[in-house]
């Protein structure tokens, strides 16, 4: 899921339960979609970040990280310079792959496409990337980092899985989703920035599935706008909430309470990770920037 199509993310719904995203509470549990801010002038934007020596592979993967996950540009751009150009790569790399469920009409096709960088990766690693823009600078991020494939691979696979329009069963199955993606990019983001380090590995694992379950609460308004609900079917199941009271954009108790109980596990996960905080290499911590978001 692009992050382009992530909405309306939840503040504290009980007192007392700190807010995973720091935002201002919205004035329902239904509020308008928001975005961070966008820079005024596109174009003049990115060449002031990339400098007059930018190739136009890496302009492209500026771009669209620009327009399609601006939290995670942002967070790219405080990465040290000689990681910032593989951060971009990687990151656009999982945009394109993110936005392939939301952009195709039939899962065929949408599995074509994971083949497609399925192929891409395997050739990278052959020194023999397609020429497309996200694969020839994923190629130079990967020969300059020695990046691991298995974690790229994780992220394809997950995705593939995901193109099937189904709710998951439980929130187990959600969290396998967020490890094989968003902690996959993780530990991949933490080799660009050098860091092998078992603590760093142990605390991007518990952010990215809270980032993947937080992503998973914070789409649900735009998923309903298109009849879709992702939402865990056990917690649903537990509180008596339906896949109509979400389509519906019902603020019931019993949907707050699913609500609720979604975000204290990505809290938890969150606390899990901050335990490490004192044993991960001070290095590592520009890797985790995203789990801050402005106010």
């Amino acid at each position: 899921m692009a992050a382009s199509t992530l909405v309306s993310a939840w503040g504290p719904l009980r007192p007392g339960v700190p807010g995973l995203c720091r935002c201002r509470q919205p004035r329902g549990l239904w509020a308008h979609a928001w975005r961070l801010p966008e820079p005024a002038g596109s174009g003049r934007s990115v060449a002031a970040v990339s400098g007059p020596g930018i190739s136009g592979t890496d302009r492209y993967c500026l771009e669209l990280l620009r327009k399609r996950d601006y939290e995670g540009y942002l967070c790219s751009l405080l990465l040290p310079a000689e990681s910032r150009s593989s951060a971009f790569a990687l990151r656009a790399f999982n945009v394109e792959l993110a936005q392939v469920k939301d952009s195709v009409s039939e899962k065929t096709i949408g599995l074509m496409r994971m083949q497609f960088w399925k192929n891409t990766v395997d050739d990278i690693y052959c020194d023999s990337p397609p020429h497309q823009p996200v694969a020839i600078e994923l190629w130079k991020a990967v020969k300059r980092h020695n990046l691991t494939k298995r974690w790229l691979m994780k992220i394809i696979d997950e995705r593939e899985k995901n193109l099937d329009d189904k709710a998951y069963r439980n929130v187990q199955e959600l969290e396998n989703y967020a490890e094989n993606t968003q902690s996959s990019l993780l530990y991949l983001t933490l080799e660009i920035l050098g860091i092998k380090d078992l603590h760093a590995d142990h605390a991007a694992s518990h952010i990215g599935k809270a980032q993947g379950i937080v992503t998973c609460l914070r789409a649900t308004p735009y998923h309903g706008s298109r009849r879709r609900v992702f939402l865990p079917m056990d917690i649903c199941m537990l509180h008596g909430v339906s896949q109509e009271d979400f389509l519906r954009k019902s603020q019931d108790k019993n949907v707050r309470d699913v609500v609720y109980d979604m975000a204290s596990q990505a809290h938890l996960h969150l606390k899990h990770a901050r335990s490490f905080h004192k044993s991960v290499p001070v290095k590592a911590f520009p890797a985790f920037l995203q789990t801050v978001n402005n106010t």
